[in-house]
């Protein structure tokens, strides 16, 4: 299934001149994870200079005995800030993954659209001269591996391998994507709160099933839209809402942060007081690694799984959790995720419920979760 969205331009393939866009957008629909873009554009823009532009290939081309593996980064990217891994071992958990199937990789992918974790694929695809895949497994990004469109397409995200910047390797073998989480993050804390992981290993097969098709495009395509809004004296954050086919839910000033690092997420709260027309109120954001609840003046208006993101007020430029601070002037957005995390799987799976927030799921544009359906409406 392929996100919606207007005037999203194709690619076939990944540039240096592509990085800034794809890091801005990419980290605009991880909703505030997916680690810090700065630091990903950095290795990817790298990664390109040295071995060339990265081949883009779409879902729909990809061959039945294609042989996929996502890489990400787990932890919590509080730490991913100050702790840069070696990327080298980046390619290290596709090759032992890989090595597990007695296959090798034919293509790499985003595990999740989201700041730096959609940057490392390209930094993989470049090094091992293969191609990236256009989607990912979410749509958006989440702090948990079993969050993905495989697990309710029966794929388990078992086995998979992590390596920290020190070099170990670790393959973990779990009876389900839940047990694989569990002992994955446990690990990750351990290897110091940031490590790679490459997980949900498939066919192109399966991966026409179950990716969110045209992802790292549709980031490129909103990227571009902020900067042009920028450029050409529009507002960004109007263009913004508009390319996303969402809404400005809010406007204001950090007046209280509380965030700590724990069990290996970035997890708090923000208040957000308003300005402007929402002058008086005042916004809560709850989030770990991404945000996952906004209420406002009492009200719940958005829950996870539809995007709440937050951008720089006069930029549009996305601010992510772990780069929030006091004083900063935000405007918070809401918009519609892929229509399957609205199933009654997708919501059991990654809904308010999920993080023990005790709200239904409200959608992007504040109403409640009423009727949903089984994930067999969109198997193939």
């Amino acid at each position: 299934m392929t996100l919606e969205l207007t005037h999203v331009h194709k690619l076939t393939r990944i540039t240096a001149d592509d990085i800034d866009s794809l890091a801005r957008g990419a980290a605009i629909l991880g909703t505030g994870g997916g680690g810090d873009p700065y630091i990903g554009a950095l290795l990817a823009r790298q990664a390109i200079e040295e071995f060339g532009p990265v081949e883009l290939v779409s879902v729909e081309d990809l061959a039945d005995d294609a042989f996929i593996v996502p890489v990400a980064a787990i932890g919590a990217p509080t730490v991913a800030v100050e702790k840069v891994d070696s990327v080298e071992n980046l390619t290290l958990t596709i090759k032992q993954l890989s090595a597990s199937f007695n296959r090798v990789a034919t293509h790499t992918a985003c595990a999740e659209i989201g700041g730096s974790n959609s940057m490392l694929p390209i930094v993989a695809a470049a090094q091992l001269g293969i191609p990236l895949v256009d989607g990912d497994l979410i749509g958006r990004a989440f702090p948990e591996i079993q969050m993905g469109m495989p697990t309710m397409y029966g794929i388990p995200a078992s086995p998979m391998v992590l390596a920290d910047e020190k070099g170990n390797t670790l393959v973990i073998k779990g009876i389900d994507s839940f047990w694989g989480e569990r002992f994955a993050r446990q690990a990750s804390i351990e290897m110091g709160c940031n490590a790679f992981n490459a997980t949900y290993a498939m066919t192109g097969a399966q991966a026409r099933g179950c990716f969110v098709a045209g992802s790292m495009s549709l980031a490129i395509t909103i990227g571009d839209a902020v900067v042009n809004a920028q450029h050409n004296n529009l507002n960004p954050c109007d263009v913004l809402a508009e390319t996303l086919r969402g809404r400005i839910i809010h406007v204001g000033k950090v007046t209280d942060l509380q965030r700590q690092t724990t069990g290996g997420f970035a997890k708090g709260q923000a208040m957000i007081e308003g300005m402007g027309s929402d002058s008086g109120a005042v916004l809560s954001l709850h989030f770990q690694n991404e945000h996952l609840l906004a209420i406002k003046d009492g009200t719940v208006v958005t829950t996870t799984p539809d995007l709440i993101i937050v951008v720089d007020a006069e930029s549009a430029e996305p601010v992510t959790t772990e780069n929030l601070r006091y004083g900063q002037r935000l405007c918070i957005l809401t918009a519609p995720s892929d229509p399957r995390w609205h199933t009654t799987e997708g919501l059991k799976l990654a809904g308010p419920g999920y993080f023990g927030y005790g709200v239904p799921s409200h959608r992007w544009d504040g109403t409640p979760e009423e009727h949903t359906e089984s994930i067999e409406r969109y198997r193939a």
